[in-house]
């Protein structure tokens, strides 16, 4: 038994690292007085079929059957000073998207050409610390509120289900899936620049907070910014430090002032491995001094609210079986966007569970969720709720510590009164495929 549940261990740890799962690079203890750098990789490629209430629409009309995937290296060092201060530094780089139906890429194509291939930062951080005092983390990357949210369970299938940018998910129209702010991996929060602390486990218990100043990454949003004012384009500004604008562009999305703590409380008992987490994130958006808009047409017309969003969530594991469930709620928007004053506040919650025997995982999870969605207050024809809810189940066969096999069926459903195809979306989909990571 002892040997069936170390391989389950190993088995859970080689799923963890895909797209869902710990992608904030954990730090690597190392000898006193040596550094050790490393680059890791993860290559994911799924084939599959797809319906949607938007295969069909207009004149185009979509191939059920697609493929998809993905790209990620991982490079970085650890290392610990003689007198046992640990330090080093992590990059993530990824690959963009591009114009449809040709192979060949290039850096600047235009549509209907060969698109836009890059490769790009995804995060990038440095830390410094002892497990004693803590780490501090400082750069692009997650922060508390990402890191110690529990119960959240998606380590099965491709890794991320309907949280991904690779997977299978991705090649769904965007009219027909549903967004959520359950997940807190997600790049509208760890793509950007901030201070990080965490603390030292003290009797179970660890905690953390973040300070982000805007919502930038690094070098976004200094290419033309001078004297304390905004050189900017026609629809958009650019300038990193600015608290007010006047384009429509910025409004709900740029955020300033950024704060989130949380506090994860682990223990073990009669074989039981049980987690439980509370965070809470707070923005602010940058301000507009344009012009209002018109009264239920735009979102301008009264401004947006602060971002303001709690988190509690569980999990407990016991001879391979993992159950758990997170709940968030607040004032915001799918993707952990402003939402317009006068709307209504999101709730969400996810359960999910995963039972892993040897090489194989079993896991599935149900999500749901509401927020204001295209809501305008003082619109008549928008229904003030959107409704959304996703499903998914899928199995692994983990060939080795690098590579696994998966199959996975996915569904997804949203309805608001006045969006969509009849005042509601759905899709469903299966795929399979493989996960490679070193």
């Amino acid at each position: 038994m002892r040997k069936l549940l170390m391989a389950s261990a190993a088995t859970l740890g080689a799923l963890l690292a895909t797209t869902g799962g710990a992608l904030a690079q954990p730090v690597k203890p190392v000898a006193p007085g040596t550094i050790v750098v490393h680059l890791n990789g993860y290559l994911q490629f799924s084939i599959g079929d797809i319906g949607s209430s938007y295969n069909t629409d207009g004149a185009d009309k979509l191939n059920p059957v697609t493929s998809d995937g993905d790209a990620r290296l991982y490079s970085g060092f650890d290392a610990e000073t003689l007198s046992g201060v640990a330090y080093g530094a992590q990059i993530e780089l990824r690959t963009s998207t591009s114009d449809a139906g040709v192979a060949a890429q290039n850096k600047t194509g235009t549509a209907g050409t060969s698109g836009d291939e890059a490769i790009y930062v995804k995060r990038a951080y440095g830390y410094i610390g002892t497990p004693e005092a803590g780490f501090v983390r400082l750069g692009q990357g997650d922060s508390a509120f990402t890191l110690m949210q529990t119960g959240v369970i998606e380590a099965f299938g491709d890794g991320a289900q309907l949280n991904t940018d690779g997977g299978i998910f991705s090649a769904v129209p965007s009219s027909a899936t549903p967004g959520n702010f359950i997940f807190a991996d997600a790049s509208a929060l760890y793509a950007t620049s901030k201070v990080v602390y965490l603390t030292p486990v003290i009797a179970g218990f660890s905690g953390g907070f973040g300070y982000e100043p805007s919502s930038n990454g690094l070098k976004e949003g200094y290419a033309d910014c001078a004297n304390g004012t905004t050189v900017s384009s026609a629809t958009a500004s650019v300038c990193s430090s600015e608290s007010a604008s006047n384009f429509t562009a910025d409004q709900g999305k740029r955020r300033k002032n950024t704060i989130d703590a949380a506090v994860e409380y682990s223990v073990k008992s009669m074989g039981f491995v049980t987690k439980l987490s509370a965070g809470y994130l707070h923005g602010a958006p940058i301000a507009y001094d344009g012009a209002p808009g018109a009264l239920g047409t735009s979102d301008l017309h009264y401004g947006y609210d602060d971002l303001s969003v709690y988190e509690i969530g569980g999990q407990t594991t016991f001879a391979g079986l993992t159950l758990g469930a997170d709940v968030k709620g607040g004032a915001t928007e799918d993707s952990f966007a402003f939402k317009p004053k006068g709307a209504r506040d999101g709730l969400t919650y996810i359960v999910g569970a995963t039972y892993v025997l040897g090489p194989y995982v079993l896991g599935g999870n149900f999500y749901d969720g509401q927020t204001s969605g295209a809501y305008i207050p003082g619109s008549k024809t928008i229904g003030k709720t959107l409704e959304e809810y996703g499903a998914a189940l899928g199995g692994n066969y983990v060939v080795g510590k690098d590579l696994s096999l998966f199959v996975q069926y996915e569904y997804g459903y949203k309805h608001q009164i006045g969006e969509y195809l009849h005042n509601k979306a759905q899709f469903q989909a299966i795929s399979t495929g493989a996960t490679f990571k070193w």
